[in-house]
């Protein structure tokens, strides 16, 4: 049989994406094995994921980091660690992309001493270090100092790397987490964009007017892709449009090629459900055809999260399934044949065009509030309130979530095994990278860190380059929490806001009831019911906390939520001076054991132990057994998505006496 031309072996195809996965945990040294064995199976990229402490500057030893190494992704607390997680893996052939940013700096420092240990050209490196801050206020939450000096720190990263590594991005605008925070598309195309303002305008100020332009073509992107495929696939191509007019007309960037929105992609992990979780193998395959099946609007680089995210951290298997799935799109299908599919499409163009509109209009309004670090406040609010509604449409029905709202019975899925079908971390990896950091600054030179910090110190006081003060730091065996020691001393540190005292009253139906419950049992009680909510640990996915926040304050209820990282210290005089007739932790870092136990412990020890506790979180039934044989009277896990139901466990809890709660 003839092979016709479109059918031959040898025919013109487009490059694919950069294949990866988001990765780390435990070690350096598990992480290394990790990534040396899915490059094995074929990926193509390194996406490195850090663990909270690393993320927010403090060393694995520090009280806050308790409970929480290693759990999200690698410790890495100084040039040891980086030389483990990178051994055996030669940067000057890697595409690394970090995901950083109050400790970007830091660890391209570490990235780049252990790069030049290799024998690497550092100018021949590739990649992208996250390095923004106004989604670390509104939604990740893994700030370290306020906002002017955090934008100061990305200058310094980006100006310094344009010179030194001219082929890697020093910035990637991050959307991503406002869509987890709830954004629609509109606000995840303007907030992303303002941020990309605030930080162009402060490069135009800092580099030579021949230069920019080449610095505006390393900017990149980092976007989420949902579930509403064409919306998705439509914002992508909004983006671009968007990008390109703001180079042109704000920027006078004259070469396209420096226009270019440039992006790399995670499709929705909100989306993944803990019920029925074979079915987010289905949702993460459409997600990837939103940034894929476009040409003019591609991802650069595409990582999928596993089927079992929702559950808890996947095992290198479920990892593998979701590099199988790139692969499969594309090396088995024909999309790199051709050209864009949805070019003239009149359905894709008029959708197109709205977003944009909205999104200028967004953007007009943020710089009337002075720009992204002004409108801060305003940003946290609107998402918020957006997730608010997000969060309704599904308990009213109105957005169909399969296997959650709709059609919830089902056969027990086979994946699950006796583990749960996750992979968990063992608590003993905690003390023993305390013991391997306790034995590097035993081993190091204390007079050359000594000179290191001070060198730093006086770099960040006098507004100079923290770039290769921090690299020699580095190479004299500073720790992470030394290095970020320094920033908090020199620029302080920060509280974002929550976004809940600014949030619009929830038009959740049926709250007149609940309101009225509300009152009968604050009438027994002989005072307004009061809720404490907090957050121990370094975890900084406040979208539980604050969204039970938002519905109990519209149901009537005294509420106390003061943000994230409240450690358990703090979390018992909070209780000490409001005294609250309920206390609700949120801890989604995997870190609820050890942090529930210690909190329990100290509000016992307080003469406290008579108040009910709650725990949010993704946990394990397992987990939820030993939680509530600490003493916690309920726990929540992603699939307890009724609110009004969680509000009447609370009055329940407050009135044991049913009174008013039918």
């Amino acid at each position: 049989m003839d092979m016709t031309e479109a059918d031959s072996p040898n025919r013109q195809t487009h490059k694919p994406w950069l294949f990866r996965t988001y990765a780390g945990h435990s070690t350096a040294e598990k992480s290394n094995a990790l990534y040396r064995a899915n490059l094995a199976r074929g990926q193509t990229g390194l996406s490195v994921a850090f663990d909270l402490p690393t993320q927010t500057g403090y060393d694995s030893d520090h009280p806050l980091a308790r409970g929480e190494v290693g759990k999200v992704g690698v410790p890495v607390a100084h040039l040891g660690d980086m030389r483990a997680y990178f051994d055996r893996i030669p940067l000057e052939r890697m595409n690394t992309s970090m995901t950083i940013n109050a400790t970007a700096p830091w660890l391209r420092a570490l990235y780049i001493a252990v790069a030049e240990e290799q024998g690497a050209d550092i100018a021949a490196l590739q990649g992208t270090v996250q390095n923004v801050f106004i989604k670390a206020y509104l939604s990740r939450c893994t700030y370290i100092c306020p906002p002017e000096p955090s934008l100061n720190l990305i200058l310094d990263v980006a100006v310094y790397w344009y010179r030194a590594v001219p082929n890697w991005n020093p910035m990637n605008v991050f959307s991503y987490h406002l869509q987890e925070a709830g954004a629609t598309p509109e606000q995840e195309l303007a907030f992303a964009l303002a941020t990309a303002l605030a930080v162009l305008d402060g490069l135009k100020e800092r580099v030579p007017a021949e230069d920019f332009p080449r610095l505006v073509g390393r900017i990149s992107f980092f976007v989420n892709a949902g579930i509403r495929y064409v919306t998705e696939m439509c914002k992508m191509r909004a983006f671009a449009d968007l990008w390109d007019e703001i180079c042109r007309e704000r920027y006078g960037v004259a070469e396209e090629k420096y226009r270019r929105f440039r992006y790399g992609v995670q499709v929705n992990s909100l989306g993944l459900t803990e019920q029925q979780p074979e079915n987010n193998v289905y949702r993460i395959l459409i997600e990837m055809l939103a940034v894929t099946l476009s040409k003019n609007a591609r991802a650069r680089a595409v990582q999928l999260p596993a089927w079992n995210e929702a559950l808890g951290l996947p095992r290198p298997w479920d990892q593998q399934w979701s590099l199988r799935m790139q692969q499969i799109m594309a090396y088995e299908t024909d999309l790199l044949e051709y050209d864009d599919l949805f070019d003239m499409n009149p359905a894709v163009e008029a959708k197109v065009e709205a977003l944009k509109q909205g999104a200028r209009a967004e953007l007009a309004n943020l710089e009337g509030m002075g720009g992204a670090i002004g409108a801060i406040g305003y940003m946290k609010a609107q998402l918020v309130n957006s997730n608010a509604a997000r969060l309704a449409g599904i308990e009213r029905g109105d957005t169909i979530v399969v296997g959650v709202n709709r059609w919830t019975e089902g056969e027990t899925s086979p994946l699950l095994d006796a583990e749960g079908g996750i992979m968990t971390v063992d608590p003993a990896v905690e003390q023993d990278q305390i013991d391997r950091l306790n034995a590097w600054r035993a081993a190091r030179d204390a007079r050359a860190v000594a000179a290191a910090l001070d060198a730093l110190r006086r770099a960040a006081r006098e507004g100079r380059n923290v770039m290769e003060p921090s690299i020699a730091a580095a190479k004299a065996g500073v720790t992470t929490g030394e290095w970020a020691g320094v920033m908090r001393e020199i620029h302080g540190q920060y509280r974002g806001p929550t976004g809940v005292s600014r949030a619009v009253s929830n038009e959740t139906e049926g709250l007149d009831e609940i309101r009225a419950a509300v009152d009968r049992v604050s009438d027994r009680l002989g005072r307004r019911l009061r809720v404490l909510i907090g957050k121990p640990g370094l975890d900084g996915h406040s979208n539980g906390a604050e969204q039970i926040a938002l519905r109990a304050r519209d149901c009537g209820i005294d509420i106390d939520y003061d943000g994230i990282r409240l450690p358990p210290d703090e979390l018992v005089e909070a209780a000490r001076r409001e005294t609250p007739h309920v206390i609700g932790l949120s801890i989604l870092s995997g870190s609820h054991l050890p942090l529930v136990s210690e909190t329990m412990e100290k509000l016992r020890a307080a003469g406290f132990g008579d108040i009910p506790v709650i725990v949010g979180g993704i946990i394990p039934d397992e987990d939820a057994g030993r939680l509530r044989g600490l003493g916690v009277a309920k726990v929540y896990t992603p699939k307890d998505f009724r609110l009004n139901y969680i509000i009447l466990d609370l009055l329940r809890l407050a009135d044991p006496g049913n009174g008013g709660v039918d």
